[in-house]
């Protein structure tokens, strides 16, 4: 059986969403984020050396890394959550599956950090510009895509979609965004009213 260690308000929703729409028995092992730190548990350093979530156990082995861990998934139990691999769309897939953890996750992290920073004080200058401009670059660029879509690739729900979901999602919320990217918030809408989707959430809060 898949064993998933979850963090709360982390990546690991990506994971414990595809479980949900997999319907593959797992069994799943809660942890919460420090009230002060806001940091994951030290008990997580006791399944990989990291102390990070999501991680899995499966066939007897320790996986880490979202993106890692949903192409294994998929790959493993739930092949029509991708696109044929001889087909034109798989290399727009793999795209989109990595632009989550690359292109789209360090601006978006840039600028909540800058925006901490800055409340305590700290003067930025190179760092609050190129934030600013990284992240318009890329949303933008993102928002452009979307632009009459429902789903990332194919039209219908694939890996991409719980990789980038989770980033777009947590990016419009915490910088207050939604006008500016209109076809992002429409799509994190179609997201969120997957069934998969809402019993996750429910899930993570009980």
């Amino acid at each position: 059986m898949i064993k998933l260690h979850h963090l709360n308000a982390s990546r690991s929703i990506r994971i414990l969403w595809l479980l949900e729409e997999i319907g593959q028995p797992y069994e799943i092992i809660k942890y919460q984020r420090d009230a002060n730190t806001n940091l994951a548990p030290q008990s997580l350093k006791a399944i990989h050396p990291l102390g990070k979530s999501p991680v899995i156990e499966l066939d007897g082995k320790v996986i880490a890394e979202s993106g890692a861990i949903v192409e294994l998934l998929i790959s493993k139990f739930a092949p029509h959550l991708a696109p044929n691999k001889q087909s034109a769309a798989y290399s727009d897939y793999l795209q989109w599956i990595h632009f989550a953890e690359s292109s789209a996750m360090l601006p978006f992290l840039l600028k909540v950090f800058n925006q901490y920073e800055s409340k305590c004080g700290t003067s930025l200058k190179f760092l609050d510009s190129y934030a600013e401009t990284e992240f318009h670059k890329v949303f933008s660029y993102l928002n452009d895509y979307l632009d009459g879509k429902t789903f990332l690739v194919e039209e219908r729900l694939t890996g991409a979609d719980f990789m980038l979901g989770f980033v777009v999602q947590g990016a419009l919320q915490a910088l207050k965004c939604e006008s500016s990217y209109p076809h992002i918030a429409r799509y994190i809408e179609n997201l969120e009213r997957c069934k998969s989707y809402q019993k996750a959430i429910n899930i993570e809060a009980n």
